[in-house]
């Protein structure tokens, strides 16, 4: 029996070493992961910071990118709406003075003077005025002061 205790003790022996083998193996495993876990923590906090700093970079580079996109394009919609102003103003222009010009001809085969032929009417009777008032001695009235149409009295 003496054998079999001595066999026991000794099996023992070997499975404590087994277990304190395990045991420290797990420590050193276990403060390997915390290791490493504490090291990526710090890492990831660097990596991080430079992702957020590398992404406003591209923020700003990217905002920068489209105001001068939105200048180049509101130029160019000004330079367009500049173009279709004058070419819409051109064709008022034209419609303007075709309108009119039919106006005058119709008033004209009416027999309706026009304002040219009025004026000229009138500077004339200024002129004979002015000359019978010489003759005669008298001086000449001023002459009123017309009224034209859409003409403001002030």
């Amino acid at each position: 029996m003496v054998k079999k205790l001595k066999a026991m003790a000794e099996a023992a022996g070997k499975d404590n070493q087994l277990a304190a083998a395990i045991k420290e193996s797990a420590q050193q495993i276990w403060l390997a992961g915390l290791g490493a876990f504490a090291k990526t923590q710090e890492e990831g906090q660097k990596v991080f910071q430079a992702l957020v700093k590398e992404g406003t970079s591209i923020q700003k580079r990217t905002v920068r990118m489209t105001e001068d996109r939105m200048g180049e394009i509101g130029g160019r919609v000004a330079k367009a709406a500049g173009e279709l102003q004058k070419q819409a103003n051109g064709t008022w222009d034209k419609l303007e003075s075709v309108f009119e010009e039919r106006v005058d001809r119709a008033l004209n085969r009416l027999g309706v003077p026009s304002r040219k032929d009025i004026a000229a009417l009138t500077k004339q009777v200024e002129e004979l005025t002015a000359q019978v008032s010489k003759v005669s001695g008298t001086p000449a009235r001023k002459p009123r002061a017309r009224k034209t149409k859409g003409a403001t009295t002030g």
